[in-house]
């Protein structure tokens, strides 16, 4: 903004000689994540990711977040690369939720979404397509990879559910769970426009994954919990456990800003819920660590922590800006 440009003019005038370089740098610096980095992010859907297809192979387009709701419950899955991870978390998934269809008054629909995989991705979660039909199991395949983030985004915003569940592929947290963060959605009492989130969290099991993990991932992971405190999210302990359950107006609202396509892109998620003041509730599930992880131990949190400085500089620098709604589709 100009403000912003004439305050940065007058601060470094006044600097002695090595600072005023120093603020110089920062400046220009600055002003490179306000234009060009700005820029990066790319939002928008390529024509083949508008369609789904049906059991006998026919092409249907996805609805929009935007719609009113037309079921109960959207559970998206993002899955890069999980032909032989997604089977288990599917069968576990389906059973429950065919379980509980048997109370008429509820409907489901899981996304499963292929983040640009190389294997047969796709091909594995179709065949669910064809099992349960369309209107239960849909497959949203990615042109490209965007990362977890963006295949969770694009999910969203072609779900039908009055609620939405973010659920890993990997199927860490035991389906069944769903019906602890769903009591944490129903604790809180004040919905502002019905929005609200309920996080589930692996806070209570730290104690013992400290006691397996090695100093220096325990040094890393204590470090990101500290940049995640210092620059974006307060109050919530665990912002990465993929099991988040979503009222569809949260949905719209904190979706329709997401820039993060990466590991981060649960912190900023939830820095744009406390910013619109969205009540997120933080709720204890059970996790077990499956072989697998495409998280690099040194190298995801490295670019986890460059993401979490640079989600708060850009939204200060109004580089990124939070938005109620954003043509989606």
């Amino acid at each position: 903004s100009l403000a912003f440009l004439m305050f940065s003019y007058i601060f470094i005038l006044k600097c002695g000689g090595f600072m005023r370089l120093v603020c110089l740098l920062l400046f220009v610096f600055v002003l490179f994540c306000k234009t060009r980095i700005a820029n990066m992010v790319d939002q928008t859907r390529h024509e083949k990711e508008k369609h789904f297809l049906t059991a006998d192979g026919k092409e249907e387009s996805f609805p929009s977040l935007m719609d009113p709701p037309s079921l109960d419950l959207s559970v998206v899955v993002p899955s890069y690369n999980e032909e032989l991870r997604l089977p288990v978390m599917m069968d576990e998934a389906m059973e429950y939720l065919e379980k509980r269809q048997k109370n008429p008054s509820f409907t489901y629909e899981v996304i499963v979404v292929d983040d640009g995989s190389k294997d047969k991705t796709t091909e594995v979660a179709m065949k669910y397509t064809k099992k349960y039909g369309a209107q239960k199991v849909r497959v949203l395949t990615l042109v490209k990879n965007r990362g977890k983030g963006g295949a969770v985004r694009m999910g969203t915003l072609s779900s039908r559910g009055r609620f939405i569940l973010m659920a890993d592929a990997d199927g860490a947290t035991k389906f069944a769970d769903i019906e602890k963060v769903e009591e944490g959605l129903e604790s809180i009492s004040e919905k502002p426009d019905n929005m609200a989130i309920s996080c589930g969290s692996r806070a209570h099991l730290e104690k013992e994954s400290v006691a397996q993990r090695s100093l220096f991932r325990t040094f890393l992971m204590f470090g990101f919990h500290f940049l995640v405190w210092f620059f974006c999210v307060r109050g919530i302990k665990d912002t990465q456990c993929g099991f988040k359950l979503f009222t569809r107006e949260a949905a719209l609202k904190t979706f329709s800003s997401l820039h993060v396509e990466r590991w981060a892109f649960d912190v900023e998620l939830l820095f744009i819920a406390q910013c619109f003041d969205i009540p997120v509730v933080e709720v204890a599930v059970n996790w077990t660590e499956i072989e697998g992880s495409k998280l690099v131990p040194f190298w995801s949190w490295l670019q986890m922590g460059r993401d979490l400085v640079f989600i708060r500089l850009r939204y200060l620098t109004g580089a990124w800006r939070l938005e109620s709604e954003r043509k989606t589709q």
